[in-house]
């Protein structure tokens, strides 16, 4: 155990997609220890950081967090922080167990808000698929049968809900609760 505080997850969208907005994992590690943060760990090239933070909230460090990456890259990353706790409910609470053990077919959408009633009547329109979601508070449970990549529906999450959000296949979810956890000395 090297840092003091809490354990918080960023999760980043729109970096390293494509070939664009490239932002190296080691560069992101060092970003975060320059802004004070300890124990920082990435996951994949999309964009996940694990780090220790000794105060602040959420929202607090998400707003510290994005406009330091702004003015260091030159570009906004909408991320989103979230907290040990937060991803230790997210994962308790999947309404699909049944289909946890499939990584490819569970995604969860962390939200930056609870959708409205109307929003996500919205989105239960759309979701004429094989797919299945359910929305649990910030967190949107997709099961995608075909895989995220052929889901027609999975396309239409994004505009049809209104909600800003970045999506993560269960098994970075289940990585990223294991990081934090071993960061938060759990």
């Amino acid at each position: 155990m090297t840092g003091q505080g809490k354990s918080f997850v960023a999760l980043f969208s729109g970096i390293n997609v494509g070939g664009n907005r490239i932002v190296k994992m080691a560069e992101l590690r060092s970003f975060f220890q320059d802004l004070g943060f300890s124990d920082v760990a990435t996951y994949v090239q999309s964009g996940n950081a694990v780090f220790r933070a000794k105060a602040g909230d959420a929202a607090t460090l998400t707003k510290q967090i994005e406009a330091a990456f702004e003015k260091k890259w030159g570009f906004h990353s909408r991320i989103m922080v979230r907290d040990l706790g937060w991803f230790e409910r997210l994962v308790t609470e999947n309404p699909y167990p049944e289909v946890a053990a499939d990584h490819t077919k569970l995604h969860a959408y962390v939200l930056e808000r609870e959708p409205t009633g109307d929003e996500v009547a919205r989105l239960a329109e759309k979701c004429t698929g094989p797919e299945r979601f359910l929305i649990k508070g910030d967190v949107l449970y997709l099961h995608a049968p075909d895989g995220l990549g052929k889901s027609v529906f999975a396309g239409l999450i994004p505009r049809t809900l209104k909600v800003p959000g970045t999506a993560r296949n269960w098994r970075s979810v289940l990585a990223l609760l294991a990081m934090a956890g071993q960061a938060g000395g759990a």
